[in-house]
């Protein structure tokens, strides 16, 4: 069975302190047996500082970004704040980088983003040296990075993986070419099989890292668990990326790729993206359980990465 890990859930209501739910959470996931916990970054929780203070509260456990927006962080800055986490957690940090959509990206940060992968090309040409050797002297035509005459290395670190999403052939080029491997959400076992892997093995010197996200809720009732996927992923119908990969599964909606059945449904699901090339696996349970399925579906991935 391929490494299984847990997409964090958003932090609760206003009044709870954030990192005390989150480090609920992961408690939570390694009592079940789960090796690793993501978290993603938006707009107010910081994913990697949040995630430097798990390593320290939560030893042992993996960490990881699913995913980290670059818009937000010059490379310099992006290489400080990840090798400051790997020290905290002595090598634990999986960094998942990640583009937002051109819109939100002019809307959110007044840049107008045109050409993600090369954009992804340059900020990783200018983070990986940093990363491997704490310094770097980079001139692309959208980034520059200059640390020549300065350490950029901080004691207790190594470099981490580095993984980006990547869904489209000139993202998945990019990921295979300059990175550890690729992020995918809202890609099924076809679309692995046939559309990542190709495209990313063919970029990639050796064997890529390919960590696959999406849905999942062990239910005794898959057809309201079915409604309430449709309903909290209907967005990404929407967004043209997971709409391609929506119809390379031939898959109406999200709630099609999403892994919702008993125990015996996710183990066969999670054989066949191993199958299908996937090295990993992170399961989003958030929005489509229920309180009593959230418990079943922790217990059933736990059985399942032990």
């Amino acid at each position: 069975m391929i490494p299984i890990g847990l997409a964090l859930a958003p932090p609760g209501p206003e009044g709870v302190n954030a990192i005390d739910v989150l480090v609920g959470q992961v408690r939570d996931a390694v009592a079940a047996g789960i090796g690793s916990v993501w978290l993603g970054q938006q707009y107010d929780l910081d994913a990697l500082t949040a995630l430097a203070a798990l390593a320290v509260l939560v030893p042992g456990v993996g960490l990881g970004t699913a995913v980290t927006v670059t818009h937000s962080r010059h490379p310099i800055t992006m290489s400080s704040q990840a090798q400051t986490v790997q020290a905290a957690s002595g090598g634990r940090l999986t960094l998942g980088l990640g583009v937002l959509h051109r819109r939100p990206v002019a809307r959110r940060f007044g840049i107008d983003l045109d050409g993600p992968a090369t954009y992804m090309r340059e900020y990783l040409c200018a983070l990986q040296p940093l990363l491997r050797d704490g310094t770097v002297v980079f001139e692309g035509d959208m980034i520059t990075a200059d640390t020549a005459g300065f350490s950029g290395h901080v004691a207790g670190s190594t470099r981490p993986v580095v993984l980006v999403a990547a869904l489209g052939a000139a993202m998945l080029r990019v990921a295979g070419e300059l990175a550890d491997g690729a992020m995918t959400w809202m890609a099924g076992p076809r679309t692995i099989e046939h559309h990542i892997m190709p495209a990313i093995a063919a970029a990639a010197a050796g064997a890529p890292q390919v960590a696959v996200s999406l849905p999942v809720c062990v239910t005794g009732h898959p057809e309201e668990a079915r409604q309430r996927a449709a309903a909290h992923l209907a967005c990404y119908t929407e967004l043209p990326s997971y709409r391609a990969m929506l119809d390379h599964e031939g898959a109406v909606n999200p709630a099609d790729v999403a892994i919702i059945g008993d125990e015996r449904h996710l183990e066969a699901q999670l054989r066949r993206l191993a199958d299908a090339g996937a090295t990993g696996f992170i399961a989003n349970l958030t929005g489509i359980t229920t309180a009593a399925e959230h418990d079943r579906t922790l217990a059933a991935l736990g059985g399942l990465a032990g």
